[in-house]
């Protein structure tokens, strides 16, 4: 049985561990990073984005891992399985960077000469604006969307322990289904994104890390015979005997999933993959278009990544035991490793 978590508390005791672990429809546990216990190059901090429509989409990252800052924005066109990233680190952030101690709340905001990022919130709305000068081959990376959030959907939040550590966790808010609107203008080409054809995910990460981990990430946002529809599935980041962050989102509610695994081909990740749940709720494959991989090697500091956009197909199951049938449904789904 997993845990729900279903009122407000503190995150962490006064020892640096977590209180509760479990999951959430709503972030009911205070995070403060003064209540940490740890080295402050253990503490990880980020804000992701993405914003996708059925032909083109857009990510950004605003991260504090501790050892480095790391900004990145990524443009898809899915219709050609392209995509154009840029990215700027910096040194020991530490904090600096003042990340939000909530995803309900606060803006981050970073700027430097080359780029102002924002990422703001307000009553029941989420918006970015960006400029990034000479994003690509002499183009600027510019413009703006707006997110609606309604107070009243479910999301999925997940309290996780690292085994064996007690002041190592990870504290993380995924919002889908977020319909977007709006324009990004790289040069000559422009990205509009429309209500109702365009949706937005956030992945809220507050926590204490293990040097050396891997991690499995999927998710999906979008449409399903008129509802609002999505999911997030994944594994690999901690201690989940208390629960998983396997989640359907269904016009606004929250249906939890149990145990879901990622078949990947051990030879390509874009060849087709499966997934599969122990409760047989959850049985899918998945139709690669392109793979944003990615290796940054820093000696002591490593991340690898393969983040895969493609197309969900197969049955999902709610709460109450409808079962719903999923036919080309965009998403995307990872494998990351990393030594930070």
């Amino acid at each position: 049985m997993q845990h729900e978590i279903t009122s407000p508390a503190d995150l962490l005791d006064q020892n640096g561990a977590l209180q509760q672990t479990g999951w959430a429809r709503q972030p009911f546990l205070n995070y403060h990073r003064d209540q940490i216990k740890a080295s402050r190059f253990r503490i990880k901090e980020w804000d992701y984005y993405a914003v996708l429509s059925d032909t083109e989409g857009i990510s950004f990252t605003i991260s504090d891992l501790g050892y480095i800052g790391f900004i990145a924005a990524t443009v898809f066109d899915f219709s050609e399985a392209q995509e154009i990233s840029n990215s700027v680190t910096t040194v020991l952030p530490l904090g600096a960077f003042k990340m939000p101690a909530s995803s309900q709340t606060g803006d981050v905001i970073f700027k430097n000469k080359q780029l102002d990022l924002k990422f703001l919130k307000t009553d029941e709305k989420r918006t970015i604006e960006i400029f990034w000068k000479d994003f690509h081959d002499g183009h600027d990376l510019e413009g703006r969307i707006e997110m609606q959030h309604p107070d009243q959907d479910d999301t999925t939040v997940i309290a996780t322990p690292f085994q064996n550590r007690p002041r190592a966790f990870y504290y993380n808010h995924k919002v889908n289904c977020m319909p977007a609107f709006g324009e990004i203008r790289l040069g000559a080409r422009t990205l509009r994104f429309v209500k109702e054809q365009a949706d937005g995910v956030l992945d809220w990460g507050r926590g204490v890390w293990t040097y050396s981990n891997t991690w499995y990430w999927g998710s999906a946002s979008g449409r399903l015979e008129g509802k609002r529809f999505g999911l997030n599935i994944g594994y690999g980041f901690g201690d989940t005997r208390a629960a998983t962050e396997n989640t359907l989102f269904y016009d606004g509610t929250i249906h939890k999933l149990d145990e879901i695994s990622f078949h990947i081909p051990e030879d390509s990740f874009v060849k087709p993959w499966q997934f599969s749940s122990n409760d047989g709720r959850f049985e899918m494959d998945f139709t690669p278009i392109l793979d944003r991989y990615s290796n940054t090697n820093m000696l002591l500091i490593q991340s690898w990544q393969h983040q895969v956009f493609g197309r969900f197909t197969g049955k999902a199951t709610l709460d109450d035991g409808t079962a719903l049938e999923v036919k080309d449904f965009l998403g995307f789904a990872e494998k990351v490793m990393n030594r930070w």
